[in-house]
């Protein structure tokens, strides 16, 4: 992160409730949360979701979906108080970063809501931290913006660790290398 002072929790979590409402209120926020979970048919990621125990995109994208959107207003607040793109990419659990990659998906949806509620919309792969862990500064202004955070998404960093060294064992066993960004399957054999 850069050397930027970070805001207090209690500030990033007053801003953060306040960002969230202004864009559930937004005239097209039904229809981007409805893009946002259609969107499912294109959620192929073998080491994001698939870490949640047990998870089903149909029990889980809705949960989900509102811990993105979560994640995003505490991003949102951070940019707020500092003005910094760099410190506002704060911690953020495996799962609920591949979340708001889903929405964030809906790119001119998206834009307008943000654009019309005055909110910095936060997210550069390159510089996003996904190394979320329970008692730091992003588990903090959660907690005291909307309570405890779900254990189910927002797992440490460690854990997600672990989780996808047992999932890239898992793929390795049926030809699926690298946790899926390789397989040795041909085709044309496998189709006849």
């Amino acid at each position: 992160m850069s050397q930027v002072e970070m805001p207090t929790v209690d500030a990033v979590a007053g801003a953060a409730v306040r960002i969230l409402d202004r864009i559930k209120s937004d005239t097209e926020f039904g229809t981007f949360r409805a893009a946002s979970l259609e969107y499912s048919e294109d959620w192929q990621c073998f080491t994001g979701f698939p870490v949640v125990d047990q998870w089903s995109l149909e029990r889980d994208a809705a949960p989900l979906f509102e811990e993105g959107l979560r994640a995003l207003a505490l991003k949102a607040a951070v940019f707020e108080a500092t003005g910094d793109d760099k410190a506002s990419e704060i911690a953020i659990a495996v799962p609920v970063d591949e979340m708001t990659h889903a929405m964030l998906a809906q790119a001119q949806l998206f834009a307008r809501v943000a654009a019309r509620t005055g909110v910095g919309i936060i997210h550069q792969t390159d510089q996003e931290h996904t190394d979320y862990r329970v008692g730091g500064y992003t588990h903090d202004c959660y907690r005291a913006a909307w309570g405890e955070p779900p254990a189910r998404y927002w797992l440490d960093h460690e854990e997600v660790v672990r989780r996808r060294s047992v999932l890239a064992a898992l793929y390795e066993s049926i030809g699926m290398g690298r946790s899926g960004r390789e397989h040795s399957i041909d085709f044309a054999v496998a189709a006849a």
